[in-house]
């Protein structure tokens, strides 16, 4: 089993980023994150538990539907896919070393390239997988979580465990299991799934009981096969409304917490929320990590941002501090990250093709979240918003509202309560005033 033994520098005249503050003028370092500066009892590195998305920062080479590749990485200069794989293990230990950044994110085939047959996938995954197993000993950098790929190949045209051909959900329940594997022997502490082709285009031709039905079962399978190798980590499930299929089974937050309680499977799961599908599902991103929290369901978080002029998927750097605040907001409120973090699914534009430019995405994107962590702890710290809702609710703390929540009133006792006592004047909302209360803590906030 061959290694890349030479020393190599992949990212020459870049050092480790370090955080210099918000007055620094150079580029490649961070102005905010300063990993060891302690907020809210932790430190920032514990709090934002930021990981490397494997696929993008690797593997995307600018390729858009009217352009092919714009990007030609030094570690992609090889002829030999697997020895080209192994260099893209090396380059990318150095940039997380170089960024500081602690975990790593991979689908299977993001990592091996596939063989003709699944023992040949199989086989060259496990000659890379020790290869990362060997940077991973020398930097004491982690896995976040692994996935498989069940979307891309050519057999997953009508889905994988929604498929109509019972021998392709075969093989995805293979490729799952082995990613399993392949997760558990990194010490990976999630493992996700994404529904990349698990919907439909036109319900002329499909069965939606049946592939749902179907996905049920292929969910369970993992359960069961979780339990029996012994795997501690979270099952997660990432929502995502449209593209590649019209219509995603796993539309949003709510959707996927519908299917899992249809299936007895809500004990089991966890979300993977990112920002740039919960937008394309008409929602907000602290919306989605919203209706997680009061669910009990936030696992992980796919940082990312979308652009609104435009109807797809974008996978932009995150940049934008007001959506980063609210969501270092409800992530707070949960208590923080425990098995999950901040992976950076976000890709650099397709102009954006020198290998600098992954460090200034990363930078910008960790320098977001930081600051949005600093002003969420703010906000909460004065209960700026927590107060307001606590006097805004205060009719269900005692008298008429306390019954209703204590369940001992129903339709006849309120109707004679109303008849006698008539309905007390509502108060203002007060959404303009929040509003520029948040906009002051984000500006004053150091």
């Amino acid at each position: 089993m061959s290694t890349i033994v030479e020393t190599k520098t992949y990212f020459k005249g870049i050092e480790k980023v370090n955080y210099e503050g918000p007055t620094s003028k150079n580029p490649l370092a961070f102005k905010y994150y300063n990993p060891d500066e302690v907020v809210m009892g932790k430190t920032m590195k514990e709090h934002c538990r930021f990981a490397m998305s494997y696929w993008h920062t690797l593997t995307y080479m600018g390729n858009d539907p009217f352009g092919g590749a714009t990007m030609h990485r030094p570690w992609d200069q090889r002829e030999d896919a697997l020895e080209i794989a192994k260099e893209r293990v090396h380059a990318s230990f150095e940039f997380m070393e170089k960024m500081q950044i602690p975990f790593f994110c991979f689908h299977d085939v993001d990592v091996a390239p596939r063989g003709k047959t699944l023992a040949e996938t199989n086989a060259n995954l496990d000659e890379i997988v020790e290869v990362i197993k060997e940077e991973m000993r020398r930097t004491g950098i982690k896995c976040l979580w692994g996935t498989t790929n069940a979307f891309g190949d050519d057999k997953f045209v009508h889905g994988a465990g929604t498929s109509c051909n019972a021998t392709v959900f075969a093989y995805a329940a293979a490729q799952i299991k082995k990613a399993m594997d392949v997760t558990k022997e990194l010490g990976g502490v999630n493992y996700v799934f994404w529904g990349g082709r698990e919907g439909y285009e036109t319900l002329l031709n499909t069965d939606t009981g049946l592939e749902l039905d179907n996905l049920g079962r292929l969910l369970q399978m993992a359960v069961d096969y979780k339990k029996e190798i012994g795997f501690e980590g979270q099952l997660l499930i990432e929502p995502k409304p449209k593209e590649p299929t019209k219509h995603q089974y796993d539309f949003d937050t709510a959707t996927v917490l519908a299917f899992l309680r249809k299936y007895n499977l809500q004990d089991d799961f966890k979300l993977n929320i990112e920002a740039n599908h919960a937008t394309l599902a008409g929602h907000t991103f602290q919306h989605e990590l919203n209706q997680c929290r009061i669910n009990g369901v936030l696992g992980s978080v796919d940082a990312n941002q979308g652009d609104l002029m435009l109807g797809w998927d974008t996978d932009q750097f995150p940049t934008n501090v007001y959506e980063t605040t609210l969501a270092m907001y409800e992530i707070l409120l949960d208590g923080g990250f425990d098995k999950g973090g901040l992976n950076f699914d976000s890709k650099v534009r397709r102009a954006s093709f020198e290998e600098s430019d992954l460090f200034y995405s990363y930078i910008a994107g960790m320098d977001a979240f930081a600051r949005g962590l600093k002003v969420a702890a703010r906000l909460i710290e004065d209960k700026v918003f927590e107060d307001f809702k606590e006097r805004r609710y205060a009719s269900y703390k005692e008298g008429l509202g306390k019954d209703i929540i204590d369940g001992t009133v129903g339709f006849k006792e309120l109707e004679a309560y109303v008849l006698e006592n008539g309905v007390t004047p509502n108060a203002s909302g007060r959404q303009e005033l929040l509003e520029s209360r948040l906009n002051q803590y984000i500006m004053e906030t150091k």
